[in-house]
């Protein structure tokens, strides 16, 4: 949690509490089913929850900003996110039901309102939103087509409608790959000076 309050000081008591539970919801859930590795268990803070945050760092999202989390797994990055801005909308998605399960178990336990979980691949959903969030599923140029009909054509802030994308690494081969127009990159070491980000990226594309 001391991690969470160095970047983000402003939390509300509610956001704390929230927050401060996670490791323990976690952990519990991760006995019964693994959707975080054993060794990230230990470091869920700075490896999820913080990492999730990054987006948070590029970007605050305005009240009744729609989102869909794909792939998301346990539940990130949209389950901090969504303590992170509850007047924002998540929708939760990935195509392991009993992932799907730890999300909607952990939100109700933490009494998250803006968070639907869904079973569901990405190609089958018909919805837009103002923004996709993701972490790492896939390459770009395989992702984006599963996303690119899901996007609100109106836009609430002054960034366009379009993908925040979590991603490690040399991404230029896979940025070119993907033959998407005006990508904007953010450094998470610029935000955060824990080693485990150097190499971490927040990717944004506007919708094309």
């Amino acid at each position: 949690m001391d991690l969470i309050l160095k970047y983000f000081p402003e939390l509300t008591e509610t956001q704390k509490a929230q927050f401060g539970q996670l490791q323990s919801l976690y952990s519990e859930w991760n006995d019964k089913i693994n959707v975080v590795s054993r060794k990230d268990i230990d470091n869920i803070y700075e490896r999820h929850v913080l990492h999730s945050l990054g987006i948070a760092k590029a970007i605050s999202f305005k009240k009744g900003t729609t989102l869909l989390d794909v792939g998301t797994g346990g539940g990130f990055p949209g389950i901090p996110l969504a303590i992170m801005f509850p007047e924002a909308q998540f929708h939760l998605v990935d195509s392991i039901g009993k992932k799907i399960k730890v999300v909607n178990e952990v939100s109700q336990a933490l009494g998250l309102e803006n968070v639907k979980g869904e079973h569901i691949r990405a190609e089958q959903i018909k919805d837009t939103y103002d923004f996709v969030i993701s972490r790492a599923v896939t390459r770009l140029s395989r992702f984006y087509p599963w996303i690119r009909k899901n996007f609100n054509r109106k836009s609430k802030h002054k960034l366009k409608n379009g993908l925040l994308y979590l991603k490690g690494g040399d991404l230029q081969e896979e940025l070119q790959e993907s033959r998407l127009k005006k990508i904007a990159t953010h450094k998470l070491s610029d935000f955060f000076e824990e080693e485990f980000f150097e190499t971490k990226k927040v990717i944004y594309i506007p919708a094309q």
